[in-house]
Order: C-alpha cells, then structure tokens, then sequence
C-alpha cells in the first residue's frame, strides 16, 4: 500500500484558505491578449515572519518575444519605452516565460501547502487575460493559478485608501513610488508586492 502524503499547511496556506498570492505584472503591445503581446513579465513570491506578516520574498522576471502575428501597438510602446526587437533584451518566447514562471509557483505551492495559486495585481484581470491568452498559445495546460479569482490591489487600495491609481494608493500609504520607473514589470509588480503587504498586514489575521 503506498505510503499517504501529509501536507502541513503553513500559516500562508491556512492565511488565505489554501491560496497562494502571487504578485504578477505584465507589461504589453495592446489592452487586447487574443492579439497583443506580452513584452514583459515579473513575479514577486510573498513570505510570512513568524508573526504572520507577509513581505517580498523574490522576483523572477523576463522580457518576452512577441508572438508570430502579434500586434505592436505604436502608443503601448510609446507608453512602456520596450522595443521588442532591441538585441540586448535577451527576450524568450512566452510560452518559455510562462513555464519559468509556472515552475517556481509550483515549488511555492507544495513547500507552502497551498492548493492553488491566485494572481495579485493592480486590476489584476489585465495580467491575468494576458497570462491565460499566452498560456492558450504555448498549450500550457494546466496553469497554477485559478483561472477567475484574482487580488486586486486597485480594489483593495479603493477600500483602505480611497485611491485605485497606483501612483496615487503608493503616496497615501506613503510607499515610495517613482513614475520615471513605472511601466517596468519588476519595478511595478515589487510596488504592487509591497502595497498588497501593506493592506493585509494592516487588516491583520482572518479568525475562526
């Protein structure tokens, strides 16, 4: 009879109900991911101190390879600054992205105890709709992440600030912010890991 697997959960797990967060941000050619690429992914794993705080605990990021026939919207890049063809990119192909990505999720995932992880972001259907597009392409199947609930921060920061503009939730939670430095995936998703922090450390431990 083989031997049965017990999971302990971490407080991580049993923080969020056997979900993992995992901070995403993508930056892209387009608003629309059936046709539009994605230019850029980051990462932010989340740990929790012994006090059940969470902080940032790593980033994995990549710059991406426009997928064949993917639209580049001239404004979108304008916005990002990215040329998807500059040599010293060092882009990767999404799919190759995403397994990367996928992978140290999974690792996240059994070392935590968590079932399923769920995307963090600042309107976080965006990164999401890029990420399942991209997924769809690559025929990644299944994902770690769940495929509709998400945590976002502009929805939390719009409860504990007032506020849903990045830029504007950062000031009144007074977290440093740079404008100069956004429209990075890894400068925004490490600011939207350090306002998700901020508001669940703030509203503090679910009981019962």
């Amino acid at each position: 009879m083989p031997e049965k697997i017990i999971i302990n959960k971490t407080n991580l797990a049993r923080r969020f109900r056997g979900l993992l967060p995992v901070v995403i941000d993508v930056e892209t050619s387009g608003l629309n991911p059936a046709t539009d690429a994605m230019l850029e992914i980051a990462a932010v794993i989340l740990g929790m101190d012994e006090d059940g705080k969470l902080y940032r605990e790593q980033t994995h990021a990549y710059h991406v390879e426009p997928f064949l026939g993917a639209r580049l919207e001239k404004e979108a890049l304008a916005i990002t600054g990215i040329d998807p063809f500059y040599p010293l990119r060092f882009a990767i192909p999404e799919g190759q992205a995403l397994h990367r990505i996928f992978d140290v999720v999974r690792v996240q995932l059994e070392k935590t105890g968590c079932y399923r992880a769920v995307l963090v972001g600042h309107n976080a259907w965006f990164d999401l709709s890029f990420i399942l597009a991209a997924a769809k392409r690559a025929g990644i199947h299944p994902i770690p992440f769940h495929t509709f609930t998400t945590f976002d921060t502009a929805s939390l920061a719009a409860m504990a600030y007032g506020e849903t503009v990045l830029a504007r939730a950062m000031r009144r939670a007074r977290i440093s912010f740079d404008v100069q430095e956004a429209h990075s995936a890894i400068y925004d998703a490490e600011k939207t890991a350090e306002l998700f922090c901020q508001i669940t450390n703030r509203w503090g431990s679910t009981r019962g």
